[in-house]
């Protein structure tokens, strides 16, 4: 069973207590920063979102048919408080436990039923390994969650606007950096083109140093709109079966020139950072 289908059963074997994001990745046989990435790009969610809601829609069951203790409910759920559980509750279906436990019906509420894992992968190229260089990277950043990854093209619409105008650019390279994830998968998202140097960046851009690293390179040549079966074919198949390690740190896409941004087609290069 591959890091993804072993994540998910252990969180459907275990939701039910204090489970974390380290205990997943460590009974899936990878790293938290692995586990994290590999689960976002796969099913487009955070693991420790989806372990909440799949909590929350077990205690939403109870609830809708009568439990009649909400702490009892709420601490099966592995909440220590009521207050705590309203909260977390209400953030995922827009109701209380006591509406929901009054109404008695799941109809009008979302639940988060166990994800079961398609073979969605594609064949990809073995990459090259390539030691890159530094890069100080500058552009428009936002942060987002798994579930608002959908977001970026339009980033991108934007940040093209200013483009072939940045101040102090070098080449015309485009770059899309994915950094700073933390273990719900939120992560920064910046679209940006290599610079000399952060002095003539205006202040309201968003800039990173990407420190000299080993890399994996893949070649993604259809449409832009299929990246997520790439990454999800790397992160589920290439690195499992390639023994390398990943790094901690930014991984980044790269469209050059035979990149098309009108149409989405020419093809990018997928730099993934891997331990030497």
């Amino acid at each position: 069973m591959e890091p993804l289908g072993r994540a998910l059963w252990f969180v459907e074997r275990h939701f039910k207590r204090d489970v974390r994001l380290e205990e997943i990745a460590a009974n899936a046989g990878v790293s938290r920063f692995h586990m994290t990435r590999a689960f976002g790009a796969a099913t487009g969610l955070s693991l420790m979102r989806y372990l909440r809601g799949r909590r929350l829609t077990e205690a939403a069951r109870a609830l809708a048919g009568g439990a009649p203790d909400i702490l009892a409910v709420a601490l099966d759920a592995g909440y220590n408080s009521h207050e705590a559980f309203t909260r977390a509750f209400r953030d995922q279906f827009g109701v209380t436990p006591e509406g929901l436990r009054e109404q008695g019906s799941l109809g009008h509420i979302s639940l988060l039923e166990p994800i079961r894992m398609e073979q969605n992968l594609i064949p990809i190229e073995p990459p090259r390994i390539e030691k890159g260089a530094v890069l100080l990277i500058a552009g428009l950043g936002e942060r987002y969650t798994q579930e608002s990854s959908a977001g970026i093209p339009a980033q991108w619409q934007r940040f093209l606007a200013s483009f072939h105008t940045f101040p102090g650019k070098k080449g015309s390279t485009a770059y899309g950096v994915c950094c700073n994830t933390d273990d719900e998968g939120n992560f920064d998202y910046i679209c940006g083109v290599e610079v000399s140097s952060f002095s003539r960046v205006p202040p309201d851009w968003s800039r990173i140093r990407i420190p000299e690293q080993t890399y994996a390179v893949f070649h993604h040549r259809d449409h832009v709109s299929t990246i997520r079966s790439t990454w999800n074919t790397i992160w589920k198949k290439w690195l499992p079966a390639s023994g390398r390690t990943p790094a901690d740190g930014p991984c980044f896409e790269r469209y050059g020139n035979e990149f098309d941004e009108h149409t989405g087609l020419g093809g990018l290069e997928i730099w993934l950072p891997i331990q030497p």
